[in-house]
């Protein structure tokens, strides 16, 4: 394990995170965390704390810690997909070797519709893209 923080600290949040400045340079040696800002990485706004001004350090690291994080969450995203494809293969192998009856009949009507719904929408995106070529 590393004995050096980083000098700054990401909590996350549902749309974003709280910025924090960790100090160890105190009388104390204890580890302080300074609220600096908070983040919405949906807009990509960044919220000062209290009358607070970032520096351009401050500033830096956070559009650093904002790209990261949106392309973590791009990842995550096509990961989850994949791994939905996966879900779906898996099944499909359930309900024709395994499942019961009154399985099916607990899940047939809402994986229909589900299975409707997107297969509509991935016609259709597929038409535009083709149309756009």
């Amino acid at each position: 394990m590393t004995t050096a923080l980083p000098e700054y600290y990401f909590r996350i949040r549902e749309n974003g995170a709280v910025v924090f400045r960790i100090d160890t340079e105190n009388r104390h040696q204890r580890i302080e965390m300074e609220q600096i800002a908070v983040i919405n990485i949906r807009n990509g706004e960044v919220k000062p704390q209290g009358q607070r001004a970032l520096s351009d350090g401050d500033t830096a690291e956070i559009q650093r810690w904002m790209e990261a994080r949106q392309a973590l969450l791009a990842q995550r995203d096509i990961d989850d997909i994949h791994r939905a494809v996966d879900h779906l293969n898996l099944t499909t192998q359930w309900a024709q070797s395994k499942a019961s009856d009154a399985q099916l009949d607990d899940v047939t009507d809402r994986l229909l519709m589900a299975m409707h719904d997107l297969r509509s929408v991935l016609v259709r995106k597929k038409a535009d893209r083709l149309s756009k070529n």
